[in-house]
């Protein structure tokens, strides 16, 4: 009998692990600044039907949006306007925004979150930031009123709420912010298991010296003395320093989400933007969202998160670059491939070399000849750590030579080259790598 009742805790502790798991998903900004977008019933079909997308962010309550996910299995995370802040913290009309807003479409339409204001601590004025937590937690208090206990609340925050984030172990909050408002939040957030969002972007801190570390494209990382830990990307950089910050101040085991996060594909003549750049970033953020392997200081972790953005948005104020982070077009055209189409559909892409054993026009990645040994095996590190096949440069496999860093990287570097597309930039390596269409084949290994 005690043996059957451990068998099926084990059991239910599994599918607990599983529902936990399938919960955190990667959803898509639903921006509507635009005079050339399609209807909300053709963006929720086209989701449905064409992407791996599973939920959506907008920055209202539109009424018609809402309709047009019903029963789609997509959910829809809705935002109380910075103008409803200081009137959602009295329980009444917070009922009634409720009664309002939510009732007549949930739970059809599958409600994630209610986010109070939009990076309030960044935009908003002295009473809408004293206002938040109140009426965060007031409107927490009218849902479970209304009967409704699915629906979390939290809001999202730029990364202006963080005094320092280098290294991630030293992250901290602005101390105002840290007194006053994030640690009565993130209180409430402890209390109702709901999590603590951001909005992190890499693209704020380019340069061009760090671009393959934002654009989690090879390069040599970031060392964190304090806890000897190296980053491979900025996203990860940044999400550890939130952490870190969060922990500072007694609240590490609360959860984080990322309520926007991506990279624009045009600039009004920055070298930042361009397609590329966009595809690197959002298509490998993508893979790295969906292998659960976290962060560095949050391993096995995984994290609700809405890229930025669905659309190009035509009529948004601002630089161009306000207008090109959409992962679409409005007719639904790709501006690139970040890897969230459904069933294998891919978006028509320009001709690639043929792969290796092909004919002409074959192309591979080697180390450039000034290289150095470290700068190389730095390489190999991060290439055998995104999930290349680095069998073949192992002791007893055919690549393997001892004591050849060169010969190893060569395998490493072309093996990251032709597993990523054969793009120019995948050979990049911080500057160390080379495209050539000389084969460095040898003996019995083949490159």
């Amino acid at each position: 009998m005690a043996a059957k009742f451990t068998l099926s805790a084990f059991l239910l502790s599994l599918l607990l692990l599983h529902l936990a798991t399938a919960a955190h998903s990667i959803g898509v900004n639903y921006g509507t600044l635009g005079d050339n977008l399609p209807s909300p019933a053709a963006v929720a079909n086209f989701l449905k039907t064409q992407t791996t997308i599973d939920s959506v962010k907008i920055y209202d309550v539109s009424p018609q949006i809402l309709q047009a996910f019903a029963n789609t299995g997509i959910s829809v995370a809705v935002t109380a306007p910075n103008g409803d802040i200081a009137t959602l913290t009295n329980i009444d009309s917070a009922r009634q925004w409720v009664v309002t807003h939510i009732k007549p479409f949930h739970p059809q339409t599958k409600i994630s979150y209610i986010l109070v204001g939009s990076e309030v601590l960044h935009w908003g004025d002295s009473t809408m930031i004293r206002s938040l937590v109140p009426a965060m937690r007031t409107l927490h208090s009218a849902l479970r009123s209304e009967g409704i206990t699915d629906i979390k609340v939290t809001t999202a925050h730029s990364l202006a709420i963080m005094r320092s984030s280098l290294p991630p172990s030293a992250g901290q909050f602005r101390p105002g912010f840290a007194k006053r408002v994030l640690g009565p939040m993130l209180k409430f957030l402890k209390e109702t298991r709901m999590p603590f969002m951001v909005n992190p972007y890499p693209y704020f801190g380019y340069n061009p010296k760090n671009v393959n570390f934002q654009l989690f494209r090879p390069n040599r990382g970031l060392y964190d003395r304090n806890t000897k830990l190296t980053y491979t990307n900025g996203f990860d950089a940044l999400m550890d320093a939130v952490h870190s910050a969060m922990k500072a101040i007694g609240y590490g085991d609360v959860d984080i989400a990322v309520g926007e996060t991506g990279w624009p594909s045009v600039c009004d003549g920055w070298d930042a933007c361009s397609v590329a750049n966009a595809q690197s970033y959002n298509a490998h953020l993508v893979k790295h969202l969906e292998s659960g392997k976290g962060t560095p200081l949050m391993p096995n972790r995984r994290f609700d998160t809405y890229l930025f953005a669905l659309f190009n948005e035509n009529q948004k104020p601002g630089p161009i670059a306000e207008r090109n982070w959409g992962l679409f077009q409005p007719d639904f055209t790709p501006v690139y491939d970040a890897g969230i189409f459904r069933n294998g559909q891919r978006p028509a892409a320009p001709e690639r070399p043929a792969a290796p054993g092909g004919g002409a026009g074959k192309k591979w990645c080697v180390p450039k000849g000034e290289a150095s040994n470290d700068a190389l095996q730095a390489n190999i590190n991060y290439v055998c750590s995104q999930g290349v096949d680095c069998a073949p440069i192992q002791p007893g496999g055919v690549c393997y030579a001892a004591n050849n860093v060169r010969a190893l990287a060569t395998y490493a570097m072309n093996a990251y080259y032709q597993a990523n597309g054969r793009n120019d930039f995948n050979c990049d390596f911080s500057h160390t790598g080379l495209i050539t269409t000389t084969n460095p084949s040898h003996d019995n290994c083949k490159i």
